[in-house]
């Protein structure tokens, strides 16, 4: 109020529903709540989020928020009880620090591995392309309710809306710079 910014309270119920909805119309959300994480990644508590399956939604957060090479992929947060479905991983990886194959079902090999890399990393290669980088794999954060039930709502109201319990998760921060605070 004091700078003007335009702001509505919601509910707690509204809150993961109207994030839901943003996100599935490819609008990018700066999520501030809770307790800062502790450690070299975003967990859901001081995160940019957005629609895995945008194929604009990489280039678009690299160039106008990370402000690095377009091509760089970003990481999937996605609903515990989703992982295998959308990756080759048979255990939670709750703190980002594991990468696994984007599972083959999804995945979209048109590209000819002899194609120049300039060439291939414009390409869509699965049906979350916004997460799956060059190599098809992805470092993967699983999300539950019991370690983060608003974080995690927010990507439960997203799955009820689209289908896909995933989405993407990054750092507010800019190469050289920590995890912001507030």
């Amino acid at each position: 109020q004091a700078r003007g910014y335009p702001a509505r309270k919601l509910e707690p119920d509204a809150w993961a529903e109207e994030n839901a909805r943003l996100i599935g119309e490819e609008h990018i959300i700066g999520l501030c709540q809770g307790r800062m994480e502790f450690g070299p990644r975003s967990l859901g508590n001081r995160s940019i989020i957005g629609d895995a399956r945008s194929s604009k939604m990489q280039s678009i957060m690299n160039l106008k928020i990370k402000y690095r090479e377009s091509f760089r992929p970003f990481a999937p947060s996605c609903l515990v009880e989703r992982a295998s479905e959308f990756f080759d991983i048979d255990r939670p990886s709750p703190y980002m620090l594991l990468v696994a194959q984007v599972k083959e079902e999804r995945c979209t090999r048109n590209a000819s591995t002899t194609q120049p890399i300039r060439e291939r990393i414009n390409e869509r290669r699965s049906d979350v392309p916004a997460i799956t980088h060059v190599d098809y794999s992805a470092r993967v954060q699983t999300v539950s309710a019991e370690t983060n039930a608003p974080f995690y709502n927010i990507i439960k109201a997203f799955e009820k809306r689209t289908g896909y319990g995933i989405i993407i998760n990054t750092s507010f921060n800019v190469r050289g710079e920590p995890i912001v605070c507030t």
